[in-house]
């Protein structure tokens, strides 16, 4: 996940940048602003999972800066020394509010809960660009979202998903791979239901696309283009069973 740090008095901003990379292994990269100006600025470069933000700055309040934008896509977590702003804080949905000074394990709690978060909202977007109204099962999309780039495709040009730890590797049509943070269990969970098929531990591939099915060499699918996918004992009936039905 991405994470931005606003807080206008350095040597504290610092110090939650050191306490996040130190806690929350989950964060990857973690931006700094200092104030409300440059906080809006940076949201709108880095577009964050979550922001870390002070609530009294130079130039405004945490909540100054919220209130500009007009939707807030990313978990809020304030950090101040001032109890009384909690429940100004929560009216802009924050996921937590921690007083300085951080505690560690509240700081890995907070951002645990806004992980939670981030993935729960990440597969209502994925479910509802896929369940658009008026809109054939050719032309439903998916959208995977890389470092610097949101792709949105076609299931149809999907031709199949590889599971390598946390990261999923998804193979284009026009051979393009696209490598996305997150596991494939996330994405058989979406697929499923548009013709995917998991039939191995590390694939997840689009039925409509295979090409043969061969029994022998312990079992393997050749896919179009001409990858060649192995088939796992206990899916191989599973794959029989679709491949009749269509």
């Amino acid at each position: 996940m991405k994470a931005l740090v606003i807080d206008n008095e350095k040597n504290i901003r610092e110090t939650v940048v050191d306490l996040i990379s130190a806690f929350c292994p989950q964060i990857t990269s973690i931006a700094q602003a200092d104030g409300v100006v440059n906080g809006l600025k940076k949201i709108h470069e880095i577009d964050p999972d979550i922001v870390f933000t002070d609530v009294e700055m130079e130039d405004g309040t945490g909540m100054d800066m919220l209130s500009k934008l007009s939707e807030i896509k990313f978990q809020v977590i304030f950090i101040t020394a001032h109890n009384k702003y909690a429940i100004d804080a929560f009216k802009f949905s924050a996921i937590d509010f921690l007083t300085k000074p951080i505690n560690p394990d509240d700081l890995a709690k907070s951002v645990q809960k806004a992980e939670q978060s981030v993935k729960k909202r990440s597969y209502l977007e994925q479910v509802a660009v896929m369940n658009e109204k008026n809109i054939s099962i050719n032309e439903k999309k998916i959208v995977l979202k890389e470092l610097d780039v949101i792709h949105v495709l076609k299931l149809k040009d999907l031709i199949c998903c590889e599971a390598s730890g946390i990261y999923t590797t998804f193979y284009i049509n026009n051979s393009k791979q696209i490598v996305v943070s997150k596991n494939l269990k996330e994405y058989e969970d979406i697929l499923e239901p548009f013709g995917f098929l998991r039939i191995h531990n590390t694939f997840l591939i689009n039925a409509h696309k295979i090409e043969k099915f061969e029994k022998s060499d312990g079992g393997f699918v050749v896919m179009e283009g001409g990858q060649k996918i192995p088939v796992s004992q206990r899916k191989r009936d599973v794959l029989i069973d679709f491949l009749k039905k269509i």
